[in-house]
């Protein structure tokens, strides 16, 4: 169980995502592109990536509608993956995913996951699971687009 200050600094890093988010606005020219929807809440994620010649990502940028959990886990998706090959990109998805299906970070520590700690919590709320992974699933679309 997390101490109610970690629990304060967490929901303060979803909200200031969710309110100033970063990487906002699409790419013109982009190497990958995809758009994601969660028919059941309304959520909606479109996603550009640009890539360099050697395959690591340069940019990266959104523009979504939907809750905070949402959109604040595109927010920190994108500044994470910048600097990433696309390799590393599906490895910190699958960490993600992990996460949210039951394990602890603890468990994940191979990989630095930043700021998505902060939406641990979120797998305690199975109906807001679909809202925090909504922004990696297009991130997986567009990578299978591009492959």
């Amino acid at each position: 169980m997390q101490m109610p200050e970690l629990d304060d600094l967490y929901a303060d890093i979803i909200l200031d995502h969710y309110k100033n988010p970063r990487n906002q606005g699409l790419i013109p020219s982009a190497s990958l592109n995809a758009e994601g929807f969660n028919p059941f809440c309304g959520d909606q994620v479109k996603l550009s990536i640009s890539l360099e010649t050697n395959g690591t990502i340069s940019n990266v940028g959104f523009e979504g509608e939907g809750c905070s959990i949402s959109q604040a886990s595109a927010s920190i998706m994108t500044v994470l993956l910048i600097g990433k090959n696309l390799e590393q990109a599906l490895l910190l998805n699958n960490t993600f995913r992990k996460l949210m299906s039951g394990n602890t970070i603890s468990e994940l520590s191979e990989l630095d996951i930043g700021e998505l700690a902060a939406l641990e919590g979120v797998k305690e709320f199975p109906v807001r699971i679909k809202c925090a992974l909504l922004p990696w699933a297009t991130l997986v679309d567009a990578m299978n687009q591009y492959r």
